[in-house]
């Protein structure tokens, strides 16, 4: 996984509930593990801006709703600080679902905006946002 030029602070644990922001047909979406993911020994793990994360759909299609998908987080409430300088922190927590292990979307677009984080690191899901922050 590619590096980061932003500082992000950890800002979503376990079980913490995500707009699903893209048209893949699931609405709200529940924070189940963080993939690939870095932690102390007995502590709950978190999630950032351009983590790959596993969740589990809440509110949706009736076919989709129950089921767990990987997925990538696009956007945080909580603020995080760049490198030059400006601390960035978003309306809502926010997710893009991904299809299959390479990382391509599930969805053909993605409402609102997304962080410039995330497209350092999956171009592919950049590349349906809407615009980059």
């Amino acid at each position: 996984m590619k590096a980061i030029s932003a500082k992000v602070t950890a800002g979503l644990n376990f079980g913490a509930l995500l707009v699903v922001a893209d048209n893949s047909g699931g609405k709200i979406a529940k924070l189940v593990s963080v993939k690939r993911g870095k932690g102390r020994k007995g502590r709950q793990g978190r999630a950032k801006v351009a983590d790959f994360v596993k969740v589990s759909i809440k509110k949706g299609n009736p076919e989709m709703k129950g089921n767990v998908f990987d997925a990538i987080i696009i956007r945080q409430k909580k603020t995080y600080r760049r490198k030059n300088g400006e601390r960035v922190g978003f309306e809502d927590n926010a997710v893009a679902i991904l299809k299959d292990e390479k990382a391509n979307p599930k969805g053909t677009r993605i409402k609102g905006p997304v962080a410039r984080e995330v497209m350092e690191r999956w171009p592919s899901v950049a590349r349906i946002a809407s615009f980059v922050y």
